[in-house]
């Protein structure tokens, strides 16, 4: 999710220490600022009808508003400011672990979500898509929460986002065209009034996150060439972080302003495109635990694994929707249904790691 960026944890945190006083209180009542979010863009969009002509009277690329442009960049840069791009190696030595990651990653999670998306939501083809979307943009940042409040492995995580916020600009745009047209016709679905361009997809992804990823690349090297790792995650990334909620909460006013009226008079879609979220979360995330305590890996590589492979990189799927399907599409709802679903879900799911490392480790690093 993700992926709102939280104030960094400290190494010393105590893992038993509650789940909800470990969590910034941002990040702690996140599902309540996002109902408050859609709460005041509905209320715009009754107060000022014309809210769309105005937000549109000036496009950049991808024929996006510039406020809504401005806004999504706000959204990535912070989260790709906080990954750490020199650390590849270190997670590439466990060639089970990065080789279940990029399985779990981005061939039985794109997968899976197609696959409930179809199963779940048969007769809503952008709702539909949306969710095929949230599918593919894959978790790079929001995972460094839940992975350090479950006691995971911080510099496997660390390199895991690192990985799936490059692969994302490489294979992103195939893997859409892949699940969105190609996939659909081998298996005899409709996709009658889908009109999809790649280039469309590749150019969004190229700039929704090549953009901000070149940006926070930048940032990290120079700022720790400058003062050092230690002030910049624990100085300059608690001031930057707060902004990629900022610039969230932003994009679901305005998405909310434009489609109110739709939102208002269909509540029961909100929550069939939240009943896949759902199954999505759990399948993956149990899944995945389970699978890495059958190859023998640590407890705190085992809560990686499954918070890697759970959670969704919800910002670039909103820059996606409405990049290419536009702000008012049942696509961009889709992709702002799931942060709303992910972070009470995912918070829950530490819990239970914390359970399960109890119950089935006894002790942080090996399985009974």
């Amino acid at each position: 999710m993700s992926n709102v960026v939280s104030e960094q944890l400290t190494v010393g945190t105590e893992i038993d220490k509650p789940v909800g006083a470990r969590l910034s209180f941002l990040d702690r009542f996140l599902p309540v600022w996002i109902i408050v979010a859609m709460a005041v863009g509905i209320g715009l969009g009754r107060v000022i009808p014309s809210l769309g002509t105005h937000l549109n009277a000036i496009q950049v690329t991808s024929g996006t508003s510039l406020p809504i442009f401005i806004g999504l960049l706000i959204m990535m840069y912070p989260v790709l400011a906080k990954v750490r791009y020199g650390q590849l190696g270190s997670v590439a030595r466990d060639r089970r672990m990065l080789v279940s990651s990029l399985v779990l990653n981005w061939i039985i999670g794109p997968a899976l979500m197609f696959t409930l998306a179809w199963l779940l939501l048969p007769d809503q083809p952008a709702y539909r898509t949306g969710l095929i979307i949230v599918g593919l943009a894959r978790c790079i940042a929001m995972v460094l929460i839940w992975n350090d409040l479950s006691g995971g492995d911080r510099e496997a995580a660390a390199v895991l986002v690192a990985i799936n916020s490059l692969f994302q600009i490489v294979a992103f745009a195939l893997l859409g065209y892949f699940y969105l047209r190609v996939l659909p016709g081998w298996l005899g679905l409709s996709t009658v009034g889908l009109h999809l361009s790649i280039g469309k997809i590749a150019e969004t992804v190229a700039i929704f996150l090549g953009i901000p990823l070149v940006a926070g690349l930048l940032t990290r090297t120079l700022a720790e060439r400058a003062k050092g790792r230690q002030w910049y995650e624990n100085e300059l990334l608690p001031r930057l972080g707060p902004f990629s909620l900022y610039g969230l909460l932003y994009t679901i006013v305005i998405l909310f302003a434009l489609q109110g009226h739709t939102i208002t008079s269909h509540p029961v879609d909100v929550a069939r495109i939240a009943l896949p979220l759902l199954a999505y979360f759990a399948i993956m995330w149990f899944g995945s635990f389970a699978w890495g305590r059958a190859i023998g890996l640590s407890y705190e590589r085992t809560a990686t694994l499954a918070f890697t492979a759970a959670g969704n990189n919800f910002e670039l799927a909103i820059a996606v929707a409405i990049g290419v399907f536009g702000v008012t599409s049942g696509q961009a709802l889709a992709g702002v249904v799931g942060p709303l679903i992910e972070v009470p879900v995912l918070v829950a799911l530490v819990y239970v790691a914390l359970w399960a490392r109890r119950r089935y480790y006894s002790s942080a690093t090996e399985p009974i």
